[in-house]
């Protein structure tokens, strides 16, 4: 059988003063041990050359990164947004909506939850820290690979079957969350202070998304793992 060929997006930076594109190991080893065949997506700006992705792919995985550029849903920029990139913005935005419309598999991680969101007409708290009262913690950016808070799961969702419980913890890296959400999308979980951890289409189209990285911990949790296994499964 052939197995499905997924996308992922990178992180665009400046390293020592060279502009690159990169990418954590874990999504394209969560990618591998689920059984697919990860290949890396630049932040390509052309739209014919996006187009030619949305006609290889089987499955794309919406990484995390930098912020997403308020001015994307209708908003002025806020000081705590300190960090945009409008290539990859530029290319994630089209990708997604050749994808969608073509009806590709998507996973959204952390900002790929809040791309997603976007994407479909929502918007963002775009500091969570000083726009949402009683917030509590999401980022313990200095061991990603280890859980932090809590996350409650919705009845009838694909975190529910993916998880099978109520319950799980979580890592957490993130400063922006969900505020108003997409059309044909719906929450599936919250962390305790109601910050949206994952959210997943109400139409026949897969879109699953998780404010969390399951790639990081999927290593010393296992049960995380169990997105990329149920993903690529999709993406078949």
């Amino acid at each position: 059988m052939k197995k499905p060929l997924i996308g992922i997006t990178c992180i665009q930076a400046n390293i020592k003063g060279k502009k690159v594109n990169t990418i954590n190991d874990f999504y394209f080893n969560a990618v591998l041990k689920a059984g697919g065949v990860p290949l890396i997506i630049p932040s390509v700006t052309d739209e014919k050359t996006i187009s030619e992705y949305g006609k290889i792919l089987d499955g794309i995985v919406f990484t995390g990164g930098h912020d997403v550029w308020p001015q994307r849903f209708g908003e002025e920029p806020i000081k705590q947004v300190v960090e945009i990139t409008h290539e990859r913005d530029q290319l994630e935005l089209v990708l997604f909506d050749k994808a969608y419309e073509a009806g590709i598999p998507i996973l959204g991680i952390c900002r790929g939850l809040q791309l997603v969101n976007i994407a479909l007409g929502g918007t963002l708290y775009q500091d969570i820290y000083s726009q949402v009262e009683n917030v509590g913690g999401h980022s313990f950016g200095y061991n990603p690979e280890e859980v932090y808070h809590s996350i409650s799961i919705e009845e009838e969702s694909i975190m529910k079957e993916i998880y099978g419980k109520d319950t799980v913890h979580v890592n957490s890296e993130h400063h922006q969350a969900i505020k108003d959400i997409g059309r044909d999308l719906k929450v599936t979980s919250r962390a305790p202070d109601g910050i949206v951890e994952s959210i997943e289409s109400t139409n026949e189209r897969f879109i699953l998304a998780v404010q969390y990285h399951p790639e990081a911990i999927a290593p010393k949790y296992p049960e995380h793992q169990e997105i990329f296994n149920f993903f690529v499964r999709m993406c078949r």
